[in-house]
C-alpha cells in the first residue's frame, strides 16, 4: 500500500545534494538516471525523502 501523498516529504534539489554531500548536478543526474525517483514541478524537481534515505542506505551498503 502507497504511503497518502500528505505523508509524503518532498525535497529540493538543493535539499538533496546537501543531505548527500554532493552537487546540484550530482543529484540532477542521478534523477535524469532513474537511480533518485522525482517528481517535476514546473522547471524544478522534487524528491521524496524516503528515497534519499533509501540511496543514501545502499551508498553506505556498496561501501562498506
Amino acid at each position: 500500500m502507497s504511503p497518502d501523498l500528505s505523508d509524503v516529504r518532498f525535497l529540493t534539489v538543493a535539499e538533496v545534494a546537501q543531505m548527500m554531500r554532493v552537487s546540484n548536478m550530482t543529484v540532477y543526474r542521478l534523477v535524469h538516471s532513474g537511480e533518485l525517483p522525482a517528481v517535476r514541478f514546473g522547471r524544478s524537481f522534487r524528491i521524496p525523502e524516503s528515497a534519499v534515505a533509501i540511496a543514501i542506505d545502499a551508498g553506505k551498503r556498496d561501501v562498506g
